[in-house]
């Protein structure tokens, strides 16, 4: 029996939290915000994954200037393997961004310089996460990872994604299902 588009689950605005015994080790202990869930695939950015770029370098690589000593210690996040050469802002609603998806009951992320330029300056969204890259699923693809076990999905929570520190972001998501690492297990049918 084939599935029609109003049985099909819709994760937009959920964490795609990596399994252990996950197949695929560039999503080894991650957590994934899905900004976008359709019949044609999916699009998320990693959020607990800091990489050694911090946001002073990052911003001079594209010539900003950054005006708060605050952020300029800030990690750049690794969002995924799909176009690391490229920046991905999730943020709360603020402002009117050139390339912003509206995340339905959600953030938005935008991959537009503008964003950018408004936190240089410090008008930009107060809350925000910066990523180089981001992940990717064909139609389907995400689906059937998630039927395999790679996943576990949950509605998320933004304050896990800007107040809760990067290497405890993957423990706070597994908390939204009451459960904690200790308790999972890699193999299908087995908790």
């Amino acid at each position: 029996m084939s599935k029609t588009p109003a049985d099909r689950i819709n994760l937009t605005n959920q964490f795609l939290i990596a399994m252990p015994g996950m197949a695929d080790s560039t999503f080894a202990g991650t957590v994934v915000y899905c900004c976008e869930h359709t019949e044609q695939g999916a699009l998320g950015l990693v959020i607990n994954r800091p990489t050694d770029i911090d946001m002073k370098s990052l911003f001079e690589r594209i010539d900003l200037k950054l005006e708060s000593a605050t952020l300029s210690s800030l990690p750049v996040y690794f969002g995924g393997p799909v176009q690391t050469e490229r920046g991905f802002v999730l943020h709360e609603a603020a402002g009117d961004y050139t390339s912003s998806m509206v995340v339905p009951g959600g953030l938005e992320m935008t991959t537009s310089k503008d964003v950018l330029e408004a936190v240089a300056s410090g008008q930009g969204p107060k809350k925000f996460l910066l990523t180089l890259g981001h992940a990717g699923w064909a139609a389907g693809q995400l689906e059937d990872e998630i039927a395999r076990n790679g996943w576990l999905t949950v509605d998320a929570d933004p304050s896990i994604v800007f107040d809760v520190p990067a290497e405890q972001r993957l423990e706070a998501a597994l908390g939204l299902l009451g459960v904690s690492l200790t308790m999972l297990s890699g193999e299908a049918g087995h908790a």
